[in-house]
C-alpha cells in the first residue's frame, strides 16, 4: 500500500488483484470503517460480493452514524457529521456512491451540488445572558502569549507529546480565549484531553483556522447522517451481493502467532444468541473494528433519563478489544482509552419541536428561518455562560424523509454531563428528556413561566448517555492503538477511530475510510494509491493565513516586542524588501 496525490491515480481503476476469487473477507462492525472496507473490496479489490460477510450484532447497520425514530420514543441523532472538502479518501468513495433519490448521481454529486446552492456559515456562534448574542464577532481574542503557546505545540514533535494533557502544553491565555470556545465544543475537546491529538487537529485543519468562528469552512449532508451516508453505501453493498449478518455479535478473534507471522485463526460468535465459531484460512480476510466511541451508549425519552452505564460489557466492543489485545502487544492497549468513562462522556439530545412556538426564539438568535430547507445555524450555537457548557445545532430541514412537514429537529449536546443546570438544578446526566428541554429553553431565552409547559407540550425530547464518546481523545503513546495493519499480518487488519494511520486525525469520517481504505489496499496488494492527506500544513500561503487569522488580523508588527526584537524585525524587512517574499507577506496581511 502506499499513498499518492494528484487525479492522475484518483481517476484510474486499479487492476484484479491476484487470487481475489480465491478468497474471502469478515468484516466486524456495520460502521462507516467497516461498510467503507466492504465498498472498496468490492468496487477497487473486485471481490465478489457474496464472499464479502458483515457481522454486527445490532437490527441494523450504521455504528455511530445512525438516525433513527424509535417506535413510542420518538427520532434520535447520537451525534453528527461535520465535513471537509479535503476529505479525499471519502470523497474518492462517494463519488461510486449512488444516490438513493436521483437516477444517475452520485452521493458526492448530490453532496457538492447542495453545499454550493446552499453554502455553509453561521450568523450567530455563541450566547449568554438567556439567548442574546456573544458577540464574538469572529474574534479569536487570544493574546500573543496565547498565539505563541498554540504555536509552539504545532511544532513539538509528536514523540514529545506521548500521554500528555492539553492542560501541559495550554495555560489560561488559551483557556480563557474565544479560540478555546470554538475548539473544545466544535471537536468535543475537554481540558484533560491529549495533547498530541490536539495538535495533530491544528495541523490537519490549519487552512480552516479562518472559517473556525463562522464555520464557513464545514458542508452537511442533506438529510441525517444515517439516510444520507449510510443508507447509499448499503443499498450500493447489496447490489453487489454483500452477506449482512445481523444479530452476530463477535465476542473475539483467536490468532496463531510465530516470530514470522501472525494469522487470524477463528473468530468465536454468538449468532442470535447461539454460540459458534468461523474457522480461518490465510485467504479469509478479517477486518475488525475495535473499541467502541458509542459503546455502551443509552437513550431515555421525555419523561425518562438515560442510564449511564460505566461497566464495559462482556461481548462489546472493548471486552472484544480486551482479549484481542491480550494475544500480542502490537494489537494495542484497550484500557488507555476506556478506563474512567467519567473523562470520555457526553450528552446529546434530540428535541423534535410540535408547533411553532419555540420557532421564534430559534429565529431570533439563528436570524434563519429553521423550516425554509436551507441552512439554519451553520453549526452549532454555544451557550457561553451555560454551567453544562451546553451547545446546540439546526441543520436543513427536514432531516429525516419521515419527518412531518412542520416539525423542526434540534441536536443539542452538553460536555459537562455531571455539573448542575443554570435552570434545571441537577446534572444532565439525571434529566429527562423534558428537563433538558427545559434548560435549553431557558438558554433560548423563553420566559420563565411558559418554559415546563413549552417543554412537556410543544416538544418532545429524547436523551441519550455517550459514556465512552471522546475515549479516543484520551491521553496516549504510539503503540496504544494498533496499526491499520500490524506488522507481520498477513490476514486482518483494524478499522475506524480505534486504529492507528498516522496519515490523519481521528474524530472524522475520513478517518474511517481512510482506515478502511488502506487496510482493504494493503490485504489486496492493490495497485493504486491510497489519496494522500491533504497537504495544507506544508503550504506556507495555509500558514501565513492562519497565523494572522489565529491573531484576528494583527500583522506581525503589531506584536509586543521587546528593543531588540523590533530591531531585529525592522533589518529583517529590509533584507526581504522589493523581493517575492515581502510580497507573499503583504499578500496574507502579515506585514
Amino acid at each position: 500500500m502506499y499513498y499518492s496525490s494528484g487525479n492522475y491515480e484518483a481517476f484510474a481503476r486499479p487492476l484484479k488483484p491476484e487470487g481475489v476469487d480465491g478468497k474471502s473477507a469478515y468484516i466486524v462492525g456495520s460502521g462507516l470503517a467497516a461498510l467503507a472496507a466492504a465498498c472498496f473490496l468490492v468496487r477497487d479489490g473486485q471481490m465478489k460480493g457474496e464472499h464479502v460477510h458483515i457481522l454486527e450484532k445490532d437490527k441494523i447497520p450504521g455504528g455511530a452514524c445512525d438516525g433513527y425514530k424509535y417506535e413510542n420514543v420518538g427520532y434520535v441523532m447520537r451525534g453528527g457529521r461535520e465535513m471537509d472538502n479535503h476529505f479525499e479518501c471519502m470523497w474518492d468513495l462517494f463519488r461510486s456512491i449512488p444516490s438513493i433519490e436521483t437516477e444517475g448521481v452520485s452521493v458526492l454529486d448530490e453532496y457538492y451540488w447542495l453545499n454550493k446552492a446552499d453554502p455553509n456559515y453561521s450568523l450567530c456562534r455563541a450566547t449568554v445572558n438567556r439567548g442574546e448574542d456573544a458577540h464574538t464577532d469572529g474574534k479569536f481574542s487570544i493574546s500573543d502569549k496565547g498565539a505563541l503557546e498554540i504555536m509552539k505545540l504545532f511544532f513539538t514533535p509528536n514523540e514529545e507529546l506521548q500521554d500528555k494533557k492539553i492542560t501541559d502544553v495550554f495555560d489560561n491565555e488559551v483557556l480563557d480565549s474565544n479560540f478555546w470556545l470554538y475548539w473544545r465544543t466544535m471537536f468535543a475537546f475537554e481540558n484533560w484531553h491529549s495533547a498530541l491529538e490536539m495538535k495533530l487537529y491544528i495541523q490537519r485543519y490549519i487552512h480552516h483556522i479562518g472559517g473556525l468562528p463562522d464555520f464557513t469552512a464545514l458542508r452537511f449532508t442533506k438529510y441525517n447522517q444515517y439516510e444520507s451516508m449510510i443508507l447509499p453505501m448499503v443499498k450500493y453493498l447489496e447490489s453487489f451481493g454483500v452477506q449482512f449478518h445481523y444479530g452476530v455479535k463477535v465476542v473475539n478473534v483467536k490468532f496463531d502467532i510465530t516470530d514470522a507471522r501472525k494469522q487470524a485463526a477463528r473468530i468465536d460468535v454468538i449468532d442470535n444468541g447461539r454460540e459458534s465459531a468461523i474457522d480461518l484460512t490465510e485467504n479469509d480476510l478479517v477486518f475488525i473494528t475495535n473499541g467502541g466511541c458509542v459503546e455502551n451508549s443509552t437513550i431515555g425519552d421525555q419523561n425518562t433519563p438515560a442510564v449511564f452505564n460505566k461497566e464495559i460489557k462482556p461481548g462489546g466492543g472493548w471486552d472484544m478489544w480486551r482479549k484481542i489485545a491480550a494475544q500480542d502487544p502490537s494489537f494495542g492497549h484497550p484500557d488507555k482509552f476506556c478506563y474512567d468513562p467519567e473523562k470520555s462522556n457526553w450528552m446529546s439530545a434530540t428535541v423534535t419541536t410540535l408547533d411553532d412556538r419555540i420557532i421564534p426564539y430559534i429565529k431570533k438568535i439563528c436570524k434563519r428561518d429553521p423550516l425554509s430547507g436551507k441552512v439554519v445555524t451553520g453549526g452549532i450555537v454555544s451557550v457561553k455562560d451555560s454551567s453544562w457548557l451546553l451547545s446546540w445545532t439546526i441543520n436543513r430541514q427536514p432531516q429525516f424523509r419521515s419527518q412531518p412537514k412542520g416539525q423542526v429537529l434540534v441536536w443539542v449536546y452538553a460536555l459537562f454531563s455531571d455539573k448542575p443546570g443554570d435552570y434545571i438544578k441537577k446534572p444532565m446526566r439525571e434529566c429527562t428528556g423534558k428537563e433538558i428541554c427545559m434548560e435549553w429553553l431557558y438558554h433560548l431565552g423563553v420566559p420563565v413561566e411558559e418554559i415546563e409547559d413549552m417543554a412537556a407540550n410543544s416538544a418532545n425530547t429524547v436523551p441519550c448517555m455517550m459514556p465512552y464518546i471522546t475515549a479516543f481523545f484520551m491521553p496516549r503513546a504510539y503503540g496504544d492503538r494498533p496499526d491499520v495493519v500490524p506488522e507481520k499480518a498477513v490476514n486482518f487488519a483494524f478499522l475506524g477511530q480505534f486504529a492507528e494511520t498516522k496519515r490523519d486525525t481521528i474524530f472524522t469520517t475520513e478517518y474511517s475510510i481512510r482506515t478502511g481504505m488502506e487496510a482493504v489496499y494493503t490485504l489486496l496488494n492493490i495497485d493504486r494509491g491510497v489519496p494522500e492527506v491533504w497537504g495544507s500544513v506544508y503550504d506556507l500561503r495555509c500558514l501565513l493565513d492562519a497565523t494572522v487569522k489565529l491573531r484576528d488580523g494583527k500583522k506581525a508588527t503589531d506584536m509586543e516586542l521587546n528593543l531588540i526584537e523590533k530591531f531585529a524585525l525592522k533589518e529583517a524587512l529590509k533584507k526581504i524588501k522589493g523581493t517575492d517574499v515581502e510580497k507573499l507577506l503583504k499578500d496574507y496581511n502579515v506585514i
